[in-house]
């Protein structure tokens, strides 16, 4: 520790509310894939701030408009319009196939206006009692009390939750099929669990989504606040699998670091929702919209899609190449530029040592290392990055708390 870090510490402890962990290092400059902190330390950047900064660091196209928009009109609410909520929907839409946009600030928002929307829906057919939802083991769609609601931990001090909420386990036969009725309003589900250790679907529960979904009417809603957004390759992850979601939530990469979330919704949904029955007063602003629209013209016109196609199977090939190196690896899961490592000790001090040798990674679901670096990132620096774990799993796994496995 330093006297320029200590001084930050103990501000940030003396003022700020401790809902967080935090490791001890601060951050004050970025620049593509790249960190430094107080001290001047530089570090590779594999966590994103959990996949936000999805054109890296201070992306100079990114700050540009940022600082135009910031100098010229940053917020008028949502009594009026502007261009911007427009360009960065029809963007949205046309990735989606989804025809409308609801905008606001995170995913977990997001992920609230879905179920609200999906509530709306059957209220407006006339079936009121048709408000529970089906959620999956392992799931996380925010931390705000409906969010909450349908993710599977965390929950225990906020109880009562909105309910009813029925968790499966996706690896179950028939377990899907079971829960739903007909008081179900919808399923939600992430295409890969990310915050539950980066889980992708069995092609079995797939399969019997959808055919639940097209026997019942059940609204689907797709969680793709981690997945989407060219994260695996795909503009969103449902399409790999096939999907006809109702309601898609996105936020993290959509501003790349500026807060914007949305919910894309079909026209089925859409014709059920009236004026007043959603709202953000921050929600789509001038700043945020234009961030965002920057953001998938990178996506969709200038290659940046592309870019995770190609370099994502040599990601997986190098991650591959190190669990056969290093037994305590237990399987590698993921696609794209979203990765997970199964370990089969705690990951703490993986994650420790990694931080200390410059390289920064996320420790989910207890023993899994998460790794989300940019969409941009440069093959070298995935190469430099698995060389880093490479040597910091050797160091790691022969440390006290990794024989203990805490």
């Amino acid at each position: 520790m330093t006297a320029k870090f200590d001084a930050i510490q103990k501000a940030d402890q003396a003022h700020v509310l401790h809902t967080y962990r935090r490791q001890p290092v601060a951050f004050v400059r970025g620049a593509g894939s790249r960190l430094w902190d107080v001290d001047g330390r530089e570090y590779l950047d594999f966590i994103t701030g959990i996949g936000v900064a999805s054109l890296g660091h201070a992306h100079p196209g990114l700050a540009g408009v940022i600082a135009e928009q910031a100098s010229t009109l940053i917020h008028t609410s949502n009594l009026y319009y502007h261009p911007f909520q427009a360009e960065a929907a029809a963007r949205l839409s046309k990735l989606s196939g989804l025809p409308r946009v609801f905008f606001c600030n995170s995913g977990t928002e997001a992920n609230e206006a879905a179920l609200k929307f999906a509530r709306r829906y059957w209220y407006t057919q006339g079936l009121k009692d048709r408000v529970g939802f089906v959620a999956l083991e392992n799931a996380f769609a925010g931390r705000t009390m409906g969010a909450l609601s349908v993710t599977a931990h965390y929950r225990e001090p906020f109880g009562p939750l909105i309910g009813p909420v029925t968790f499966i386990d996706p690896a179950t036969p028939g377990a899907l099929t079971a829960a739903v009725t007909p008081q179900t309003a919808a399923i939600i589900a992430e295409p890969i669990r990310g915050e539950g250790g980066i889980r992708p679907l069995p092609a079995a529960f797939n399969d019997e989504l959808k055919d639940v979904c097209a026997r019942t009417g059940t609204l689907l809603i797709a969680d793709e606040v981690q997945s989407g957004l060219g994260r695996t390759g795909y503009g969103f992850h449902f399409q790999a699998l096939g999907w006809q979601p109702d309601v898609v939530s996105v936020g993290k990469a959509l501003g790349s670091g500026v807060p914007v979330g949305a919910s894309l919704v079909s026209d089925r949904v859409a014709a059920q929702i009236s004026a007043g029955d959603h709202g953000s007063t921050y929600g789509g602003n001038l700043l945020a919209t234009r961030a965002a629209a920057f953001f998938l013209e990178q996506l969709m016109d200038n290659g940046l899609l592309d870019h995770v196609r190609t370099i994502g199977p040599h990601f997986e090939r190098q991650l591959r190449a190190l669990a056969l190196k290093h037994p305590v690896i237990a399987e590698v899961r993921g696609a794209g530029v979203m990765w997970g490592l199964q370990l089969q000790i705690d990951a703490t001090p993986v994650l420790d040592v990694a931080r200390e040798n410059g390289l920064l990674v996320n420790r989910t679901d207890e023993k899994v290392i998460r790794l989300l670096p940019p969409l941009n990132v440069e093959l070298a620096d995935i190469d430099r990055a698995v060389e880093m774990l490479d040597q910091v799993l050797a160091a790691a796994v022969s440390l006290p708390l990794a024989t203990t496995g805490r």
